[in-house]
Order: structure tokens, then sequence, then C-alpha cells
């Protein structure tokens, strides 16, 4: 799933450059029309929070998996067969829509089957599949054009959907529906024990499932439902959309001569950083491991803000919304180490979201909700990291031309600093606990 929705997000790059370059007279798209196809995807995506929010306490977590493949399959196929420019836009949010109920239902289906040893590591895996589905997308756009990329595409939804045949459905579902055999069944399937099955079916079983606005008033419901907003909005705000956006150009500042290789190589630290952080997950705890990622990603956030004051040639430019393009020549080439000061802070921005605020995010909101708003809370995290996500893509060249590249980077280093705070005031350490323990925890007991 997570696999699929990364290829949907890695899509636009190669993409948009492939369509100028051989797609057809009436798919042309202009720098405005580019900018709505990449960032259609987050806007389906929002609404695929509000819609997997309810189908998954409705239907259920692996029917609302399975159901993704149409959306994901009718997306690219609308790409494939696109007549005009409004067919690309429906295309991307589809498959927009897809990946924001994905990008909801696998964390929790994953939180929901695994023991707590292990499942920081599983939950670190939904992020590592999405980073390793965006550089599949990248490595894959060096040799493909848009329509056969766009095929590809179909592949991951169609093995999502034959292999989540033969998997079942969460036992902590199917006992809020008091189904306790098909529960006892998954269990045995899952961890091949039933020891833990007595104390949480009669905790399950008394769940009462549904939102009441009385339930706001709960520690358990409002703490957690709190946390999670404040994380999302937190990783978007880090600047990470800002700096994938802007990676191209970075790289060919720092003379580059194949940009979209230098694509491929983003991508690659991101897979391997965020592969490091799923094997430390269950060690290091989920707290620390956010701190660090937010100080390290401060720091970087900061050096580029540096980099930007440096090289920047003189204030009367710095309304041009194309800022990064108009660095002049002159600058880079009389200060020859300050490109590359742009790609070693890039490096290690990337280094450090990978570690934490990439993946852990999305692995507490699987962990900290109660059952019994579980679709609902998570829905509206999933609605509100898409709209900023959306926020910051469309709005990034504006917030560079009124606060100038260098007061927009040390302003995502501020919200990065925030984030440490939040952190360290606010989020509870997962680690090693079940999700009844958790939700006991901000109950106060």
């Amino acid at each position: 799933g997570p696999l699929s929705f990364g290829f949907v997000l890695g899509y636009s790059s190669p993409a948009i450059p492939s369509l100028r370059r051989t797609g057809p007279e009436f798919l042309q798209l202009s720098d405005d029309e580019a900018s709505w196809f990449g960032s259609l995807v987050t806007l389906g995506a929002a609404l695929g929070g509000v819609l997997g929010g309810w189908l998954v306490d409705k239907a259920g977590r692996k029917l609302t998996l399975m159901l993704c493949t149409v959306p994901f399959v009718g997306g690219f196929t609308l790409v494939i067969g696109a007549q005009n420019i409004w067919m690309l836009y429906g295309g991307r949010l589809l498959t927009g829509l897809a990946s924001g109920v994905t990008s909801l239902v696998v964390p929790v289906y994953i939180a929901e089957i695994s023991y707590p040893e292990i499942r920081g590591l599983l939950g670190s895996c939904v992020q590592l599949m999405v980073v390793s589905g965006i550089l599949g997308a990248y490595v894959a756009g060096l040799g493909l054009n848009w329509c056969w990329l766009a095929v590809l595409g179909c592949v991951p939804p169609f093995f999502m959907l034959l292999l989540m045949c033969f998997m079942p459905e969460t036992p902590r579902f199917l006992l809020i529906k008091h189904k306790k055999q098909e529960a006892r069944a998954a269990v045995r399937f899952l961890w091949g024990i039933d020891e833990e099955q007595e104390a949480e079916e009669k905790e399950c079983s008394e769940v009462d499932q549904g939102f009441h606005l009385a339930r706001l008033k709960n520690p358990s419901v409002y703490k957690p439902f709190l946390i999670g907003v404040s994380l999302m909005a937190f990783q978007q705000f880090s600047g990470i959309n800002a700096m994938m956006f802007y990676a191209e150009t970075i790289f060919e500042q720092a003379n580059f001569k194949d940009s979209s290789l230098a694509s491929v190589i983003v991508g690659v630290l991101q897979v391997v950083f965020t592969a490091i952080a799923a094997l430390v997950m269950d060690r290091a705890g989920r707290k620390i491991l956010l701190l660090l990622s937010g100080a390290i990603m401060a720091l970087s956030c900061m050096l580029f803000g540096i980099y930007f004051k440096i090289s920047l040639p003189s204030p009367n430019n710095s309304s041009h919304p194309d800022l990064l393009t108009s660095l002049n020549s002159e600058s880079a080439g009389a200060n020859s180490g300050l490109p590359w000061l742009a790609v070693l802070s890039m490096g290690f921005f990337l280094m450090g979201f990978s570690l934490g605020w990439g993946p852990i995010p999305w692995l507490l909101m699987s962990e900290i909700f109660p059952l019994m708003v579980k679709g609902l809370a998570s829905g509206v995290c999933v609605l509100t990291s898409w709209i900023m996500a959306f926020l910051v893509t469309k709005e990034f060249s504006s917030l560079m031309g009124v606060l100038t590249p260098y007061g927009t980077f040390w302003l995502f280093s501020a919200f990065c600093v925030l984030g440490v705070i939040f952190t360290l005031l606010f989020v509870p350490e997962t680690k090693g606990k079940t999700l009844e323990q958790i939700e006991a925890h901000f109950q106060g007991r």
C-alpha cells in the first residue's frame, strides 16, 4: 500500500519533464498547470483521510485496504488514456484519494496486528516503503516515459489486492464487532497464541464504537488527538516538501549536470536513513528519535538560510519568486564551496527527517488513539497532514518572495525547534507498551 502511494508522490517529478518532451500537443503543461499536476495529489489525499476515517470503522481495516486498489488503478488508467489536461488532473486526484486512505489504514492495521516488541519496526516500514516508492518512480523515470511510468504504477496496488486476500482482519476490529470466533482465529494466525486474548476480549467488547461529542471531555481522547494533529502539522512545517520541491535546482547550483540523477541520490538517502530508523525504533524509542531528528533538521535549515543569505546577489532581487534559479552564476562561481554547503545541508536535513519526523508521526498516530475513536481521529490527522502539505507546496514560492529564501528557511528552522520543545513536553514514550497500556496512560491510570 505505502509503496503504491510513494510511487504516486514520486510520479510527477519524472512525468512532468517527460510530458513536455514526448507528450501530445494537448497535454503540454504550462508552469501553473504543472504545479497543479504535482499538488492535486495532496488535495485528493486530504479527502482520502476523511473517507478512510469513516471506512476503516465501517468496512474494517482489511476491506478498506483492498478497496484502495480501485482508485489507484483507476487514477493511473485516466492518466494513461488522458485526452486533455482535466483527465490528467482527475487521475492525480483519484490516485491522491487512494494514497490518503492508504496512509491512514496501513499504520492502523499494522499497529493492531503487531505485538509491542516489534510494533515500532513494523510501523516504521510504512514510511520506508513510501520513500522506496518515491525512489522507484525516480529510477523508473530515468528509462520510461510518462505513459509507461503510469502503467508501472498499477503494479503495486494489484499485488496489494492479491496479497491482502490471504491476510486476516485485525483481532481488535473483529472483537469490536463481537466476532469472537473470527478474532480467535486471527490471533492464532498472527501470533500463534491465545494468552492475551481473554483480557483483550473483555476490553474490546466493552468498547462502544462511534463518536459522541461528550467523548472529547475524556483525556484518553482529547490528549492523543491534540498530540496527533500537532505532530502532523510540525512534520509538514519542517520544510520537507520545500526541500524536495527544490532538490533538483539545489543540485544544479552545485554544478551537478544531471539533475534527475540528483533526485535519485535524494531518494537513496531517504531510503537508507528510514531503514536505519526502523531498525532502532524499538530500542531507542520514539521520543529520543524525534528530539534528535528535530535538532538535526533545525540546524540544517539554519545552514540553508545562511547559504542563501551569503549567495543571494542583491536585496532588490528579493521579490523574485524564482529566486533559487536566479542565484547568479558569478556568486556561485566566486564561492565555489557555497553550493556544496547547500547540498550538505540538504543531505543532513533528509537524514534528520528520515530518522524521526518522517516515520514517527504516522507510527504514533496508529498507537495513541483509543479504539472507540481510532477511525475518526486518524482521519483528522491525515486530513491535517495533507492540507498542510498542499499549502506548503503550493505557497512556497510566494513565501520565498515575501520572506526572502533565507527568511523562509529560518522560519522552517524555528518550526523544527518548536517541534522539539513540543515533543519534550507533551509526547509520551510508547516503546514496548500495548495499545491498551497507552490508552490507560492518557486516562491517568
